[in-house]
């Protein structure tokens, strides 16, 4: 075994014993590795390898518990795309075939069938003149007034009866005298005359007298009163 002088020479200083140290230092490495071979069989035997292994081993799954789970960050989806819809194309159309004209076969007239002259046209159609326009009608005739005549026998007016002359009842005269009086708006007559004579003198003039006398509800034109003629018939008849 090489002494600690000679390990500890330097290599740089050239010796004759040089290959013998190389095999020194091969023989300490065999050692070494063969020496931590039995070390390890010992400890295995021993059970100080398999203490270690327990001591380690729970650490780190230990280690392993004790560390929290990072929560997973799950990506959001992107949001679907918008459907873009296509437009449709409009269909063709269909082009039909036009129908083939079929020919018209002319038939050769017979000369057995009568002949038909063809008809006289028609004369043209002449207009009417417009008839012209017919005159505007006239104006209605405003109404006629309305004409209230004059009365003498309203029971307020107390007429007296017309006397009977005594000569002409000794005579015997008789008949019906008409007098014409003109009646006034105050109901008084202005002017009397015979219109029809009875044929006597005393009896006409009698009835003119008391005609004169009496008083009348004067007559109206269209509910106003107005001055007009009057016919009064008077009767002279014996009993």
């Amino acid at each position: 075994m090489p002494t600690a002088s000679a390990t500890m020479a330097s290599p740089l200083s050239p010796s004759p014993d040089a290959p013998p140290r190389r095999l020194n230092r091969r023989i300490l490495v065999v050692g070494a590795v063969v020496g931590f071979h039995v070390l390890a069989v010992w400890a295995l035997q021993s059970g100080l390898l398999r203490r270690a292994v327990e001591m380690v081993i729970p650490v780190e799954v230990l280690a392993e518990i004790i560390e929290p789970a990072k929560p997973q960050i799950i990506p959001e989806p992107p949001p679907p795309a918008p459907v873009v819809q296509k437009p449709q194309p409009k269909p063709k159309p269909i082009a039909r075939p036009e129908p083939t004209p079929q020919p018209v076969l002319q038939q050769e007239p017979s000369p057995m069938a009568p002949v038909v002259a063809p008809p006289e046209p028609a004369p043209p159609v002449v207009a009417a003149e417009p008839a012209p326009p017919a005159p505007p009608a006239p104006p209605a005739p405003p109404a006629p007034p309305r004409v209230e005549l004059p009365s003498s026998s309203a029971d307020y007016l107390n007429n007296p009866r017309p006397p009977y002359p005594a000569l002409s009842k000794r005579m015997g005269e008789q008949g019906k005298v008409v007098v014409r009086v003109f009646i006034e708006t105050n109901g008084t007559a202005s002017k009397a005359e015979v219109r029809t004579s009875s044929g006597f003198d005393r009896l006409d003039q009698t009835a003119v007298q008391t005609v004169l006398r009496w008083r009348y509800v004067p007559g109206k034109r269209n509910g106003v009163a107005e001055a007009m003629w009057f016919n009064i018939p008077i009767n002279f008849v014996l009993e």
